[in-house]
This record gives structure tokens, C-alpha cells and sequence, in this order.
């Protein structure tokens, strides 16, 4: 597994921690302490593959990000390839949304419902469930009619927020007709 490595304008890929520290410790602005080499070194045992922000200072990072990629060309290519795979599974998905399929939907939506706190008396949000099930010709009627029938109850505040219909807090199931 490589490394690539970017603090603002200044980028590169490595393939070990002691290259990324050498590189790091080029740069002007940067100086290496042994808490930033361990986390990086902590980083690159784990099996997270997530992007990694490390402190340099208050508010200033580099990134880290594992990759396969041989070369840097072969890194950027990488991420713009990936980028359309992407985009296109999103313009897939938002098209599916709005399919015609008449019938019954389970539909789950989990939203930021405001309420009053009683022992602070302050008003939070809090993440609120709400499951049922919907007659609707679409998944995006689907959603609009139990959004709808949300933001009309007497008992939910106006100033609670809604997941967008994208929303890993949206999910619904085409039960049939």
C-alpha cells in the first residue's frame, strides 16, 4: 500500500511512512513531531481506508490517503475515473427515484425533530424515527407523503429537518400492490 500525501499546494506519493516524513519535513511550514510520525505510522497499519487529516498545527492538516496507485498519474486518474462511476450511479439512483411503480411502500425516515430539553429547558434536536407504510405510484411520492404528513402534525415543530430523499436516513421497500 502507497501513500499520497498533501499539505495545501504540495503533493506527492510514497510508497513508506519514512518517505512521507522525509517529504514532510522538506516543506517550510511543517515540522515533524513524533506524535504526528506515530499516528501516520498508526494510519498505515490499520485497515482504514478512509482519508486520514493530521494535525500540523492549530487548524492545519495534511492529508494521507492509501492507495494502489503506482505513480502519481496513476493516482489521479484513479480519482477522476472514480468520480464518474459515481456520478453516474447518482444520476442512476435520483432516476430511479422518480420510476413509476404503484403500490404499497415500507418506508423508514429518520429526521432532526426539535424538542424542548426539561431539564435544560432549551430546545435540541434530536434524531427521531418514524416508520410506515404508503400507497404511492413512486419512491419519490413515497417520500414526499410521508415528509408531508410529518411537517402537518400538530406535535412535530416547524423547525425540525428532513433527510433528502438521497439520504442514507431515507429507506424504503417496494412492498407491492
Amino acid at each position: 500500500m502507497n501513500l499520497y500525501i498533501r499539505y495545501f499546494d504540495d503533493e506527492t506519493l510514497v510508497y513508506s511512512v519514512e518517505e512521507a516524513l522525509h517529504f514532510l519535513s522538506s516543506l517550510d511550514d511543517v515540522e515533524v513531531t513524533e506524535d504526528m510520525a506515530a499516528e501516520l505510522e498508526k494510519f498505515m497499519q490499520s485497515s482504514a481506508m478512509y482519508p486520514k487529516h493530521i494535525k500540523v498545527r492549530s487548524r492545519s492538516f495534511f492529508i494521507a490517503i492509501k492507495t494502489t496507485a503506482k505513480d502519481m498519474e496513476e493516482f489521479k486518474a484513479k480519482g477522476a475515473s472514480q468520480m464518474k462511476e459515481e456520478k453516474a450511479a447518482q444520476k442512476e439512483a435520483l432516476a430511479s427515484y422518480s420510476q413509476p411503480q404503484p403500490g404499497w411502500y415500507a418506508a423508514k425516515i429518520t429526521f432532526k425533530r426539535v424538542l424542548l430539553n426539561p431539564e435544560t429547558q432549551k430546545w435540541h434536536y434530536f434524531d427521531t424515527p418514524f416508520i410506515c407504510k404508503v400507497w404511492s405510484n413512486s419512491p419519490q411520492e413515497c417520500y414526499n407523503r410521508v415528509v408531508s404528513h410529518l411537517r402537518n402534525r400538530q406535535e412535530i415543530d416547524p423547525r425540525s429537518q428532513f433527510p433528502s430523499i438521497k439520504s442514507a436516513n431515507f429507506q424504503y421497500d417496494y412492498l407491492g400492490e
